[in-house]
């Protein structure tokens, strides 16, 4: 699925150019961001715990990115609702951008390669910037980061950001770019819905998709900046550019940060879980008693 909007009539003059603009409100489309986030289709919103609040609601197009500033304590459950989503996903802490999401450690340090529920994301301070709290996928990716220029270009016969291929790296770019980032800021990302498999040779396999409605839920520790690319994964065997739109729904939760760390939500942590989650506590103890 791709986003599509209407062929603009009668805006020749400023008149009817105003008047187009002024029809086009409250007027929905398959994929956008929506606000108030509590005025989502009812598919988005299933599922919310009793009282709460969205607070960001979206419904993102295969070959476009999204970014959002969120507060520590937020839940995110993200919806492979039509089974064909690929979402990169990149964490920077709000207010200290040159913290950011760091894959070698998010696989290193838990001795996990195979990211599911009670996987720690990591950042490259040692802290715990998020938790993956929940998955029905089970299929993402740590280890082969997103599509690039060059390889896009090669398969599909282009791969800038405003093309019909675009890659990756250049969504995740124009991302990073609205919080005062650059491209030398956007590092190896997270790949949801499409996995990868490493057989004892150290050969990749791709293992594609678990299929409509999978979702992944994260639950932040620190007030971040998510950016999100929603196009293919760089090991897709497919000739073809294609996938489908990826359901957003965030709400706040700050109760289950504390059953998180009690072990009533995901189970009780590991300790190198443990020791990251510490280490966040902690500067952030720190920041707060200036």
């Amino acid at each position: 699925m791709t986003q599509v909007t209407d062929s603009p009539a009668g805006t020749a003059t400023t008149a009817g150019a105003r008047a187009h603009a002024r029809e086009q409100h409250g007027r929905m489309a398959d994929t956008m961001r929506y606000v108030p986030a509590a005025s989502a289709p009812a598919r988005l919103l299933a599922g919310l715990p009793d009282g709460a609040s969205p607070t960001w609601a979206e419904s993102l197009a295969f070959g476009r990115y999204t970014t959002m500033a969120l507060a520590r304590g937020t839940r995110i459950r993200l919806t492979d609702t039509f089974g064909d989503a690929c979402v990169h996903a990149l964490l920077y802490r709000a207010g200290a951008l040159h913290e950011r999401l760091n894959m070698a450690d998010t696989v290193k340090v838990p001795w996990q390669a195979y990211p599911s529920t009670g996987h720690p994301l990591l950042s490259d301070a040692g802290r715990l910037m998020a938790t993956l709290v929940a998955d029905t996928s089970s299929r993402h990716d740590a280890l082969t980061g997103a599509t690039t220029l060059a390889g896009n270009t090669a398969k599909y016969g282009a791969g800038t950001a405003h093309s019909a291929s675009p890659a990756a790296r250049e969504l995740l770019t124009l991302g990073a770019l609205k919080s005062g980032l650059g491209p030398r800021d956007v590092g190896p990302s997270l790949s949801l819905f499409k996995g990868s498999t490493v057989d004892p040779a150290g050969n990749i396999t791709f293992t594609g998709t678990a299929g409509p409605g999978a979702a992944v839920e994260l639950l932040l520790h620190m007030d971040a900046v998510l950016v999100l690319a929603n196009t293919a994964h760089p090991l897709d065997p497919r000739p073809d550019f294609t996938g489908t739109a990826v359901d957003i729904v965030a709400w706040h939760a700050p109760q289950d940060l504390t059953a998180l760390e009690t072990g009533s939500l995901t189970g009780p942590l590991i300790p190198e879980h443990l020791q990251a989650l510490r280490n966040t506590e902690h500067d952030l103890t720190a920041r707060n008693a200036r």
